[in-house]
């Protein structure tokens, strides 16, 4: 869901005029919908919403908190760029504290089948790729689990609009997204996303079990390009575990001009 990328819901199938349907427009058809199609077609105004960046990197500090609050910080460049009828591709290169410096994480997402995904550890010397059935599993100790890093596809999921409700930011759309991965972690997610920008502001994450396993919350959103809207803040708690992981981003960059070549597993040990 998350980009690391980690862009909390932002392929294809969202088709650009979606973006220049009015709210009350949508309100208007959506009487007529079932709650199946309500939800997608939220679903694929996110998407349409947030397509023609291109190209964007930035740096975040990414704070670790244990149950007892005890805290650690890693600093950490990112690498997007978005990929014409298939999922971004997102490169993540950890510069500090030392035992994690020049850890490199990439990830090609895909709307269809599953994620590419390889981690070079600099301790071993060698690029792992990351299997499917393991994507459920925590990203470099956080609160963030593999599969949490891709780019929102809308095709991962199947949806159902829920209800109307406020929110940080006046009203949000209230949808339920059930992933079609099969070695997903996930049962479900519910998801906040606002009337005005559809932007999500919340994220609960159910297990296997159908429990409450962790909520993203998103928050101090900025513009860039007079278009596309990026957090600056978010924050996933761990309700079992009672663990925390913050992301602070700064200043995005778009449009720097990479390309394919900059995002090659066979030049990952090389990544600066």
């Amino acid at each position: 869901m998350l980009p690391v990328n980690f862009k909390s819901a932002s392929t294809a199938i969202g088709l650009a005029v979606c973006a220049l349907v009015s709210t009350n427009s949508f309100a208007q058809s959506g009487e007529n919908l079932t709650p199946e199609k309500k939800g997608l077609e939220i679903a694929e105004k996110v998407k349409a919403r947030d397509l023609g960046w291109g190209d964007s990197q930035t740096t975040l500090k990414m704070v670790l908190r244990n149950a007892a609050g005890q805290e650690s910080t890693r600093k950490i460049r990112t690498k997007t760029l978005e990929v014409q009828n298939d999922g971004d591709k997102g490169l993540n290169i950890f510069d500090h504290p030392r035992d994690v410096k020049g850890t490199a994480f990439l990830s090609f997402s895909h709307p269809v089948g599953a994620d590419d995904q390889w981690l070079y550890l600099p301790a071993l010397k060698r690029v792992k790729r990351i299997a499917s059935r393991n994507k459920s599993g925590p990203f470099m100790g956080s609160e963030f689990a593999y599969e949490d890093l891709a780019s929102f596809e809308v095709e991962k999921y199947t949806y159902k609009f829920l209800r109307e409700e406020p929110c940080a930011a006046g009203t949000c759309f209230v949808i339920e997204q059930y992933p079609v991965d099969k070695y997903s972690g996930y049962t479900r997610l519910v998801n906040w996303i606002d009337k005005e920008e559809y932007r999500s502001w919340k994220t609960e994450f159910y297990d296997r079990r159908n429990s409450l396993l962790k909520t993203l919350t998103v928050g101090d959103f900025r513009q860039y390009l007079d278009k596309y809207w990026r957090a600056t803040d978010m924050n996933m708690v761990n309700h079992q575990t009672k663990k925390t992981t913050d992301l602070v981003w700064d200043e995005y960059q778009f449009k720097t001009g990479l390309t394919d070549a900059d995002f090659n597993k066979n030049t990952l040990k090389r990544a600066k």
